[in-house]
Formats: structure tokens, C-alpha cells, sequence
């Protein structure tokens, strides 16, 4: 019997890369990247929008970076995803 395990953390079988992305996302990598693309946009928006309908107090900007900080993470992270796509087997 095979004692390899793709749900354990600490396999054996998985180095680099693979045991930071976990396997069901790595199996999906443009696809995550997709979801947290769609993601950053959708937050970006949401910044815009608090920036161009609040006042001009601390309020408004950190709804906004509230906003834009996560966008930019989301997107820093998908091109990362997509990188590693890019680079492994067809």
C-alpha cells in the first residue's frame, strides 16, 4: 500500500512551491489567479468609489485604503500564481 497522503502537510512527496500553495489550488493555478484578479478589481472599484463619494477626512481615506490594500495584495499574489503557471510543464 502506497503511505504517500495528498492531503497531509508534512508529505514527503511535496517540496518548494507545493508546500506553500496548498494542492487544490496549485492543480488550479490560472484559475485561482482568475478568482483574485476578478477579486482586486472588484475591491479597486469599491476604493474609487469610497475616495470619489466621501468627504475629505481620515474616515473616507481609510475606507479606502482599506479597500486598496487588499486589492493590491490580491493582484500582487495572482500574477505571482500566474508566473509559477507559466514556468511549470505544459
Amino acid at each position: 500500500m502506497d503511505g504517500r497522503n495528498d492531503r497531509c502537510p508534512a508529505s514527503s512527496s511535496r517540496s518548494g512551491i507545493r508546500r506553500i500553495i496548498p494542492p487544490w489550488e496549485y492543480r488550479h493555478l490560472r484559475a485561482s489567479a482568475g478568482v483574485r484578479i476578478t477579486g482586486g478589481i472588484v475591491l479597486t472599484g469599491l476604493g474609487i468609489v469610497t475616495l470619489m463619494g466621501g468627504g475629505n477626512d481620515a474616515k473616507t481615506y481609510g475606507w479606502t485604503a482599506a479597500f486598496l490594500v487588499p486589492a493590491a495584495a490580491n493582484l500582487a499574489f495572482a500574477r505571482w500564481e500566474l508566473t509559477i503557471a507559466g514556468s511549470g510543464p505544459a
